[in-house]
């Protein structure tokens, strides 16, 4: 009651500390890097990593695009070339005149050579970068290739893709906002009693959402997809702190003296109240910690950040601003729209026989189809762009005119005889899907001898500890097809040298698919470990925890199945992140019913009495959380251009509206079916009674 009286007492205080704060949160946020490289996240320890840095290390080159030209001149493609190499932070360009002098007809050059880097209306460049895939100055140099280049050239490559994706989230993350708060608003304008109490909420919430945006700066960086859903789902999540404090509120000003004893003690008791219920949402998201691609610990920490601080909001900011707008707040109040729930609740229960078999229906073609979405996630970035984005288009370029889908790149030890590399060439040559292996050998040959060959060149493709090729690929990043060409490369890579690397896009997406596999197994088994425990403190019992698990996982199983049914492909990330949000986000539902069904029984009322006040007094709650987190993301879903945002708040918003069905009508069918079961195994809940049982079992001897 202390904190509470301190919050009443210093309400003016905490509103301007809140907005003092909010100065340098806004500075926080803005300094804030964002990071759009997936492949970022993977552990550090991994080869293709360990590649990467040593192309750094030894050659100074981080990025690599391929650059296609068309309908230009050989001497204006020269010149070209030659505005590329002085962009800042491009290392080397390598092009024709990069082996030969213009006046050396390219006809030189081996036919099958001149055939892969050139058609008949275009030719391909190579550009490698001093600086990192995601990189500002990586991102800030393809600007200004593609403004030296025009409407002729098309750039490709990773770091081209995480330009356009920084550019179109830039200009879409804003909007994200206001859809949210716009349809969360309209939500909590026909679910709630006041006209007012919607904005007010929405400013509490939002200096709190400052708050946490604000203290990334000290994570150094955060992911795209963090900045662009922490927003919209800490608005979502921890709106229910909000209503709860509000219900309080009113019910205490009607059997307490003054509006400050009546604030106090709604403090108190959402204090008590929230507390417990945000334990199973931050532990949805700690869960996310545990993967070992570190995207999710990314995202855990600043959604667990962002439901403490909505908890530390609804309990300061939230009751000085009611206090202060009191008067307008109750004058602007109305009967809600909800209407009473006895009705319903009855009808329910008197079916809930339909209920339970409707459960045991479900289960199998809705676990089924989680298992299948999980397989046919995928991991290629590129898909989540729209078709007229620049890197779509120059991909698509490089496929169409040059049958090129993915680029590798090999490290090879620089004092590995000729000989064997020729011998590696061939055979790497020879596996499917392969075109071609370009190096210095490869270039080499009867008529181009080495001595003609510029000593820029040399130095671009060995550094004198390693040497470097490119593989070109006929197989897309992320495939079943190049993931195994990439086994059979490593295969022969190793035999001609143990130390060498295969890197790049594919190789890194291949890893990258392992490692998330792993993680999905882990992250769904520590969160449901984790709320389980919670659970059975929270309710101090052993049978509950797997009831409400049970009837939360269904909604999972049917939220990440339907896509499978649907012919959807998700993005890898989605149903790893959704299965452990929604879990932690609306088990809160089935908490509720549960607890007030045990305060019921233990009271004295039968089982179906019980349940059925439980389900009456907790589907208002119920409902305005679902709609609420249903609201704040649909939206989204619906607007955004990129698939991995759109999807991810598509299966938050479904997911929030199968949870609250199932809590609804699922729920109250298995207390009924179990109420003995639990009433046995639950701390404080009387044994089941056996008196008519024992009186039946002496008659019968």
């Amino acid at each position: 009651m202390n904190f509470s009286k301190f919050v009443v007492k210093y309400r003016i205080p905490i509103l301007i500390l809140a907005l003092i704060l909010s100065v340098p949160a806004l500075f926080g946020m803005a300094g804030t890097r964002i990071n759009y490289d997936m492949l970022d996240y993977l552990p550090e320890d991994m080869d293709t990593v360990v590649g990467q840095n040593e192309l750094m290390d030894e050659f100074g080159k981080g990025a690599f695009s391929f650059l296609i030209v068309e309908d230009m001149p050989p001497k204006d493609v020269a010149k070209l070339k030659s505005r590329i190499e002085e962009v800042e932070h491009v290392d080397s360009v390598i092009w024709y005149d990069s082996l030969l002098d213009l006046s050396v007809p390219m006809e030189l050059l081996p036919d099958r050579i001149y055939r892969e880097f050139n058609t008949d209306h275009s030719t391909m460049m190579a550009v490698f970068f001093d600086s990192s895939t995601s990189a500002d100055i990586t991102m800030d140099a393809i600007r200004e290739i593609r403004a030296v280049c025009g409407k002729q050239c098309y750039v490709s490559g990773m770091s081209a893709l995480v330009t356009d994706l920084k550019d179109l989230c830039e200009k879409e993350e804003p909007i994200y906002v206001g859809i949210a708060v716009a349809l969360a608003c309209a939500a909590m304008l026909l679910l709630l009693d006041s006209v007012l109490v919607p904005f007010v909420f929405l400013a509490s919430i939002g200096i709190m959402i400052l708050f946490n945006m604000g203290t990334n700066y000290f994570l150094g960086e955060i992911s795209y997809i963090t900045k662009a859903l922490s927003a919209v789902l800490q608005l979502a999540v921890t709106m229910d702190y909000s209503i709860f404090l509000w219900h309080s509120y009113n019910e205490q000003r009607r059997i307490q003296e003054d509006r400050k004893s009546a604030m106090e003690a709604a403090i108190s008791e959402t204090l008590t109240s929230v507390l417990g219920s945000s334990v199973t949402t931050v532990a949805g998201f700690i869960a996310l910690c545990f993967m070992s691609f570190t995207m999710g610990r990314d995202l855990g920490i600043v959604m667990a950040k962002g439901v403490l601080l909505g908890v530390l909001g609804c309990v300061t900011v939230l009751p000085a601003m009611i206090l202060v707008l009191d008067k307008p707040l109750m004058k602007t109040k109305h009967r809600p729209l909800i209407p009473d729930m006895g009705k319903f609740a009855k009808g329910t229960v008197k079916l809930f026989p339909l209920f339970l078999a409707l459960f045991v229906l479900l289960i199998p073609p809705s676990y089924y189809g989680y298992r299948q979405t999980g397989k046919e996630v995928y991991y290629d970035m590129g898909e989540c762009l729209p078709k007229d984005m620049e890197y779509v288009i120059a991909n698509s370029k490089l496929r169409e005119d040059f049958n090129i889908a993915s680029t590798h790149m090999l490290l090879l030890d620089a004092d590995l005889p000729a000989k064997d590399i020729r011998n590696m060439i061939r055979e790497m040559e020879s596996v499917d899907g392969v075109k071609y292996v370009l190096g210095l050998e490869s270039v080499l040959g009867a008529r181009v001898p080495e001595e003609i060959l510029p000593a820029s060149l040399k130095e671009i493709l060995n550094s004198g500890k390693w040497e470097l090729m490119l593989i070109n690929s006929e197989y897309n990043v992320a495939g079943e097809e190049v993931n195994a060409q990439i086994n059979r490369l490593n295969d022969i890579l190793k035999r001609y040298d143990s130390g060498g690397m295969l890197i790049g896009e594919a190789p890194c997406m291949k890893d990258m698919i392992e490692t998330t596999d792993h993680d999905f197994k882990v992250v769904n088994a520590v969160s449901i470990l984790a709320i389980f425990v919670i659970i059975a403190l929270v309710e101090k019992s052993l049978s509950l925890p797997f009831i409400l698990i049970s009837v939360i996982e269904l909604a999972i199983f049917i939220n990440l199945g339907l896509p499978h049914y649907m012919g959807q492909s998700l993005p890898f990330i989605a149903p790893i992140c959704i299965s452990t949000i929604q879990l932690g986000a609306t088990v809160d539902y089935a908490i509720l019913m549960t607890t007030r069904y045990k305060e019921e029984r233990t009271g004295g009322k039968d089982r179906k009495a019980a349940v059925g006040t439980a389900l009456a007094a907790s589907v208002p709650s119920i409902l305005v959380s679902g709609m609420g987190l249903f609201a704040a993301t649909f939206g989204v879903a619906v607007y955004s251009n990129i698939d991995i945002i759109s999807s991810m708040c598509m299966l938050m918003a479904r997911g929030a509206v199968v949870s609250m069905f199932s809590v609804t009508f699922i729920l109250p069918a298995l207390l009924l079916l179990c109420d003995g079961l639990i009433r046995a195994t639950t701390l404080g809940m009387k044994a089941p009674d056996t008196s008519n049982k024992t009186k039946m079992e002496v008659r019968l001897s």
